[in-house]
């Protein structure tokens, strides 16, 4: 073969690294943000990284498009390893197009999204992108149309996480959200709609982009993002981490990994922990820290309805994910945010064999007319939804408070939880002492002389019948009281009992989850 040829391969495979140009890749830098290669560098196993489609191009006509061709079309798309494990990513590159999609951009992706699901191995998209490519009309837009419809048939059988690393607009944010977990990079990237030039336009409202769509708005109000990081290293090394407890596919178990903490230890930190005021706060994660191993508490969602906590860990090197009140947010009460996020998390867990352990500390969900006018009840409902289809391995302990319809939907024996447990010092009842007691004894109170002094006695009253776990145990609705400095070892031999667990729910499509 004539040497002619090689050069020509040589020089398109340069030409394909250049992406969109020096001058461009420079002003990349200058904004801090790497390239779509320099991106997967980063984030992948050194030199497991093979490319595919490198040297696709457009096929438009329109516009002069024809004359305008780079190599790769916007997107550097195939397959590698994180931690030895096969992967497949797309990372778009905003110095070809400012990354916008067209329809050779999106087949190329397509491509890998079907090998994923073909070969059961997660799919992670680095998004860096202006939108739908507009001189290419309707074929940008079914490219679209036609990432969705993976990512939806993706959804419980494969893996799928996102990073947004710069702009993600219009139909472009449709895909990530639609994914497993959503990452961002602060005062970096951005999500929206429509951005704040139309907004002025349609509505009046001055707003940035940052203030429309930034990372912290996206983790801490919308709820739209999971993760947040300072720049892009940590994010990468924050979506290593996050794999490192899944499972390649909703066929296998999460990996187990020898972490070297005694199963067997106890701490004895945890008999004091929680205060003797029953409304006095503390903070769950130190408990949840102290149970785990290493103390290694990876957190979802850390920012965004702050009174419940989800995230993962490991008990005796299993993979686990984590639920929780958090009693130093709004007294670890449900409200709508939280209901979402609970739920979300517990489906996903159920849906890649990731055993659930539930702390529970509820006193109830969050009253007030916002919440109530904002569909509390068809949000709460979606938690024992979550709960009840869960065919995983699950746990519950029950730290202090569990009252009312709040107790029954965060995991407990009632939705079929396999194992509950609670402390000498939680109180299970439908409500209360002091709130059951104004009701049962109302007439005994306002007979009184001393109204306050019989309150105070009947509160008292009620809570030494009813505000203790021994009533539920009893009913067989606790397996177990335990002492919280035995809380490790008591969970993990009971998650060593249910990894053999095999439930089938009955047959159907689908059930139908109140959204």
């Amino acid at each position: 073969m004539s040497n002619d040829r090689f050069k020509e391969l040589s020089e398109k495979i340069e030409a394909a690294k250049l992406l969109g140009g020096k001058e461009r890749i420079e002003r990349q830098h200058k904004q801090g943000k790497l390239t779509a290669r320099e991106r997967i560098e980063l984030l992948l196993d050194p030199n497991s990284f093979v490319e595919t489609d490198m040297l696709v191009t457009h096929r438009s006509t329109d516009f002069g498009m024809e004359k305008r061709k780079i190599l790769g079309d916007g997107v550097v798309t195939g397959y590698g390893t994180i931690d030895g494990r096969l992967i497949f990513i797309f990372s778009q590159d905003f110095t070809s197009w400012g990354g916008a999609l067209g329809e050779m951009f999106a087949l190329k992706v397509c491509k890998i999204m079907d090998h994923a699901l073909e070969v059961g191995a997660p799919v992670i998209g680095l998004n860096d992108c202006g939108g739908a490519r507009i001189q290419e009309g309707v074929s940008s837009l079914g490219g679209y149309g036609d990432i969705f419809w993976r990512n939806v048939i993706a959804s419980g059988v494969i893996p799928q996480i996102s990073a947004i690393l710069g702009p993600c607009a219009g139909g472009a944010v449709y895909s990530p959200v639609v994914t497993d977990f959503t990452f961002m990079v602060d005062q970096t990237s951005n999500m929206f709609i429509t951005g704040p030039d139309v907004i002025k336009a349609v509505t009046g409202e001055e707003v940035t982009h940052q203030e429309l769509g930034g990372a912290m708005v996206h983790n801490s109000r919308s709820g739209v993002a999971q993760f947040i990081s300072k720049d892009e290293k940590e994010c990468m090394e924050m979506i290593r981490k996050l794999l490192s407890y899944l499972p390649s596919n909703n066929l296998e178990d999460p990996p187990i990994i020898d972490t070297g903490d005694d199963p067997n230890r106890i701490d004895e930190e945890l008999d004091t922990i929680i205060p003797d005021v029953p409304t006095k706060p503390y903070d769950i994660k130190e408990i949840i820290r102290k149970v785990v191993d290493l103390g290694d508490f990876f957190e979802v969602h850390p920012f965004f309805a702050q009174n419940a906590v989800v995230g993962f860990a490991r008990l005796n090197g299993r993979s686990i994910g984590v639920v929780a009140n958090q009693p130093n947010y709004l007294a670890g009460t449900l409200d709508i945010n939280a209901s979402d996020k609970i739920a979300r998390f517990v489906r996903f867990c159920d849906a890649f064999n990731v055993p659930v352990v539930t702390f529970m500390d509820v006193p109830g969900f969050l009253p007030g007319t916002a919440q109530e006018w904002g569909g509390i009840i068809r949000h709460g409902a979606k938690i024992l939804y979550a709960y009840a289809e869960a065919t995983v391995p699950l746990i519950t302990v029950i730290t202090r408070k569990g009252y009312g319809g709040a107790y029954v939907v965060m995991g407990s024996k009632h939705l079929k939880a396999d194992q509950v447990f609670a402390w000498p010092m939680s109180e299970i009842a439908v409500m209360g002492a002091e709130g059951a007691a104004n009701i049962i004894f109302r007439k005994e109170i306002k007979a009184a002389k001393d109204q306050e002094a019989m309150r105070q006695q009947k509160i008292e009253e009620f809570r030494k019948t009813f505000a203790h776990p021994y009533i539920a145990a009893a009913k067989g609705f606790i397996d177990a009281v335990i002492e919280p400095k035995n809380t490790r070892p008591v969970l993990i031999k009971a998650l060593e009992m249910l990894s053999g667990k095999r439930e089938t729910l009955p047959p159907k499509k689908h059930g139908n989850i109140p959204l």
